[in-house]
Formats: structure tokens, C-alpha cells, sequence
């Protein structure tokens, strides 16, 4: 017996170590789940406000019954017609925005490379404003060639970088020139708007979900739909590439088709996301670095990251509405909490 404690000792702790660690990740899906759904529960409290608040008052009972379909005087036509629109959309197109940054932001493994800030934004910007200036165009053109303005810049942008070797810090540098030239074309369409055309322009450049309907927002929604679940199956994936490109490679990854599909649906989602409500400028930027605070580190940000800026819009869009003198436009409001956020992280990272 005494011959064989030695042996079985290493065994044992061994056992213990590994009972130890699944009994540690248990705690961390836990704790992520219960996270996730407190997340979730505070955005859906946000939204039920959203349809109780206005102008008219109208009672949780009163919405709800709206929502099932039934008839109530006064609150079928505002909140059916007006405020459930505005409010879904809103959840949706943060949603979008937050998935969208958190996939850049973890493909090029820098807090900084954001849709805003490399120039995907812009984009779409110059394209819906160019769009809503010199042709008058509809809402269905804008959203298209906005869409096409976004993809074509992430594809010139990606292959700037590429051209002398990847690397992140190169295509967030490359990001930004394209983004000054785009933002100056936006001015110089800007400055030939009719006095008709420019509260148009203005208000769409500046982030905004009034006068919000169900067909603006109908791309939006199919898009989220469908591109998501496609980025959830690619989310191990995502973060091998965290590791660099050649340990990805040695793991077998075609880097440079997985990181050209990311693009796209990181794309799509930006892009949709801005034709429908115009830039909302730092969501995609904030709501990757919140969710890694809220969340365990090593998780899957990609719905963490969605629902933060799917809260931001919403909690953005009702601070807007009600609780300063007169009413913002939501970009506003998340453009005054973005700037300082980004001077933070700047000065963290430099630290």
C-alpha cells in the first residue's frame, strides 16, 4: 500500500485540478448568463418607458394591451403607430452597432478601431448625404448606396493595409485618412444643400430616430437577423485571431478569408444601421469596451456587446427626449458621452 501513495498522490491532485477548473468555468457561464440577463431585463425596461413616455401619458396596462393587438383610445394610433417603432428600431440599431464594433475591435485587437473612427461611418455618411442632397433620393436609395459606400471603403481600406503586410495599427491609420477625406466631401455636399434639402441632411448626419417607421427599419431588422447568428458561428474563430495571424495560421484558419468575411458582416450591420437612422456617432466605439468591464475577460462579446449598445441607443434616445430643456436628436446625446470616453481610453492606453 505505502508503494502505491506515491503514485496515486499526482492522480488525485491532478482530479482536483481539473474538478477545480470546470467547476470555475460553471461559475463563469453562470455568471455570464445571469449578467447577460440582467442586461437584457434593464434594455426591455428602457424600451416599456420609452412607449409609456410622451406627451400623453399611458399606463404599462395601456401599452401592453396596444402590443397584444387590443384597442385603447388615444394610445393605439401614438404608441403603435409612433413610439414602438421608434423604440424597436432604436434597440435593433444598437444592437447592430455594437455588434459591428465589437468585431473590429477584436479582429484588429485595439480598443480604437471602431466603424466610427476608420472611416466605415464616414462612408456611409458621404454616400446618404450625397444621396439625400444632389439626387433627392429615397429612403430606399440611401440605404443601398449607403450599404454599397461602406463596403467599398472597408474593401479599399483593408487592401491600403494589406499592400505592405497587415496590421491593425496600420488599417486603423489608414481608416483615418480615408475618414478625413470622406468627412470633407460630406461638408463641401453640405455646403450645396438647398435651404430644403439641408434640415434633411442635417438631421440624418447628425444620428436620428425621429419620424422612424416600420419600412426604414425593415432592412435593419433582416439584416441583424440573418448576419448575426452567421457571426456567432464565427465567434470561436474570432478569437483565435486574437492570438495573431500566424498562430491562426498554424491552427489552421485561412486568415485573410475570415477576416474579409468578418469585415462584411461587421459591414452590413454598420451600414444598414446608418442608412436607417443616420450615424449615430460612438456607439460601436463604447459598447465593446463596456461590455469587456461588465463581462468576464475571454468571453464572447459579440452579444454582450450588442445589447450594451442597444441600451445606449435607448437610454440615449430618452435622455435626448426628456430630460434637458429641449429635445436632442439621440446622436447628440451619445456623441457629448463618446468624446470623453475616447479621451479616457486614450489616456488608459498611453498609460
Amino acid at each position: 500500500m505505502t508503494n502505491l501513495a506515491p503514485e496515486t498522490r499526482p492522480q488525485n491532485r491532478v482530479s482536483e485540478l481539473a474538478t477545480a477548473i470546470q467547476e470555475q468555468r460553471g461559475h463563469a457561464r453562470i455568471r455570464f448568463t445571469l449578467t447577460l440577463l440582467v442586461l437584457a431585463a434593464i434594455t426591455a425596461v428602457l424600451w416599456l418607458l420609452s412607449l409609456m413616455l410622451g406627451d400623453s401619458f399611458y399606463s404599462l396596462a395601456d401599452v401592453i394591451s396596444v402590443i397584444r393587438g387590443d384597442t385603447v383610445p388615444g394610445a393605439s394610433f401614438t404608441v403603435r403607430e409612433l413610439r414602438l417603432p421608434r423604440a424597436t428600431i432604436a434597440i435593433v440599431a444598437g444592437f447592430a452597432f455594437g455588434v459591428s464594433g465589437i468585431i473590429f475591435q477584436t479582429m484588429l485587437r485595439n480598443q480604437l478601431a471602431s466603424p466610427d473612427i476608420i472611416g466605415i461611418s464616414a462612408g456611409a455618411a458621404a454616400a446618404g448625404s450625397t444621396m439625400i442632397v444632389l439626387f433627392q433620393a429615397s429612403q430606399t436609395a440611401v440605404s443601398t448606396v449607403a450599404l454599397m459606400a461602406s463596403l467599398s471603403v472597408a474593401a479599399l481600406t483593408y487592401l491600403l493595409a494589406l499592400k505592405s503586410g497587415f496590421t491593425g495599427t496600420r488599417l486603423i491609420l489608414t481608416g483615418i485618412g480615408i475618414a478625413a477625406m470622406l468627412q470633407a466631401w460630406t461638408t463641401y455636399v453640405l455646403s450645396k444643400a438647398s435651404a430644403w434639402d439641408l434640415p434633411t441632411a442635417t438631421r440624418w448626419l447628425t444620428g436620428s430616430l425621429n419620424n422612424i417607421s416600420w419600412e426604414r427599419g425593415l432592412p435593419l431588422v433582416t439584416t441583424v437577423l440573418v448576419v448575426t447568428p452567421l457571426l456567432l458561428i464565427g465567434a470561436h474563430r474570432l478569437s483565435i485571431l486574437e492570438l495573431g495571424d500566424d498562430i491562426a495560421t498554424s491552427l489552421g484558419l485561412r486568415v485573410n478569408l475570415l477576416r474579409g468575411a468578418l469585415i462584411v458582416g461587421a459591414v452590413m450591420l454598420i451600414a444598414v444601421a446608418t442608412s436607417a437612422t443616420g450615424p449615430i456617432s460612438f456607439v460601436a466605439f463604447m459598447a465593446g469596451p463596456i461590455a469587456t468591464r461588465i463581462f468576464r475577460p475571454g468571453a464572447n462579446l459579440i452579444v454582450p456587446s450588442g445589447l450594451v449598445g442597444a441600451f445606449l441607443v435607448l437610454a440615449a434616445d430618452l435622455a435626448g427626449q426628456y430630460l434637458f430643456g429641449t429635445r436632442y436628436p439621440v446622436g447628440v446625446i451619445t456623441g457629448a458621452l463618446g468624446a470623453p470616453f475616447l479621451i479616457y481610453l486614450l489616456v488608459r492606453t498611453s498609460r
